[in-house]
């Protein structure tokens, strides 16, 4: 099946996917074709199959945003935006938010929101596949690893790594800053070791005991299980936690990455004078906070949607130098098997982020 494209596509929200042995493309202007290694699965995707989010290309589309692989074909002119040419062989990141670094986003430096952005599994077809065809501009090379890593580790980087990562850049978070992170799962624990590597402190707060556990060996200066409490109850234990760590009573940076209405109402109660909380879970729940506390505190509040390809190669550096720690937290599952693990994804029963390898 060399000559294929064998894919896993959604053709209706709701049902399983549906295997496909599609012509392999051929890359055009710009383009390359990647044999994908590795495509992770996110809760984005639960949400397109399952949670009444739409794709913005139609069904029958091959989801998964969350890929690295090796470059196998290579269009006319298939280049990296300096100008650099790729080659076959070479091992690449595919980032969830593909720009086209030219419009009014890209040209203002907000290339993750960019008004033509190619996001695979959303716009394009996806990684749950052998192959995929993308645009090359924005591509990210691999560098050299360290030897308990595989490129198929690297799956996560397109995502769960660097959507924290956008976010803590964007939030100026560095050396002596006081860090808050609601959700210590999927993206939750790369936020954690990434706030540690850029040398702030953190509280990692999670319902998992087993979370905050892992947060406190990767990075965390304290955590806080809060299955059981009411929001009033879980801001009282964070603030304990903050006091025995003599944090100051303004300035933190709360983050939420868990994606629950909860978790959301609970950062914003954590907002204090000169305060900033970014937003980068997802949930279609609404939320009742009381906006005047930003007025009151002279806060700031952002959301971040995935990340500029421009910050990847420091987050891999990040990864190569051993202070992101990628391959506890992920665990591999044949590409066959995709819709027995968005199951088991869909009802919580995944104790890591899954990768699909074809």
């Amino acid at each position: 099946m060399d000559d294929r494209n064998r894919s896993w596509r959604m053709a209706e929200p709701g049902k399983p996917l549906e295997v496909s042995d599609l012509e392999l493309a051929v890359p055009g202007q710009g383009e390359a074709r990647i044999r994908i290694q590795g495509c992770g699965v996110c809760h984005t995707d639960l949400g397109f199959l399952h949670g009444g989010v739409r794709t913005r290309q139609a069904p029958p589309i091959t989801l998964g945003h969350e890929i690295a692989g090796v470059i196998d074909q290579l269009g006319p002119e298939a280049r990296l935006a300096d100008g650099t040419p790729l080659q076959q062989n070479q091992q690449v990141v595919v980032p969830a938010v593909l720009p086209c670094g030219d419009c009014p986003m890209c040209r203002a430096g907000r290339e993750n929101m960019c008004l033509n952005q190619k996001m695979p599994g959303n716009d394009i077809d996806g990684g749950f596949a052998t192959h995929i065809t993308a645009p090359a501009r924005f591509l990210i090379p691999v560098p050299q690893l360290p030897n308990e890593l595989q490129l198929k580790h690297l799956a996560v980087v397109a995502d769960a790594v660097t959507t924290p990562y956008q976010a803590l850049h964007r939030a100026q978070v560095g050396p002596g800053d006081h860090v808050v992170i609601t959700g210590a799962g999927g993206i939750g624990i790369y936020g954690v070791q990434i706030a540690a590597a850029l040398g702030a402190e953190v509280i990692a707060v999670d319902v998992a005991e087993q979370k905050v556990q892992q947060a406190l060996q990767y990075g965390a200066k304290a955590g806080v299980p809060i299955q059981g409490m009411d929001e009033s109850q879980a801001k009282d234990a964070v603030k304990a936690e903050a006091k025995k760590l003599g944090w100051p009573h303004a300035g933190w940076k709360v983050f939420e990455m868990s994606g629950h209405a909860a978790a959301q109402s609970l950062a914003f109660s954590l907002l204090n004078p000169t305060g900033t909380l970014g937003i980068i879970g997802f949930t279609r729940d609404k939320v009742n906070v009381r906006l005047s506390n930003l007025m009151a505190f002279d806060a700031d509040v952002f959301g971040s949607w995935g990340c500029r390809p421009q910050h990847y190669p420091d987050a891999l550096k990040l990864i190569a130098e051993g202070r992101i720690q990628v391959a506890p937290f992920v665990e591999f599952h044949p590409l066959d098997s995709i819709n027995e693990v968005l199951e088991l994804a869909h009802h919580g029963k995944l104790e890591k982020r899954a990768v699909m390898v074809p």
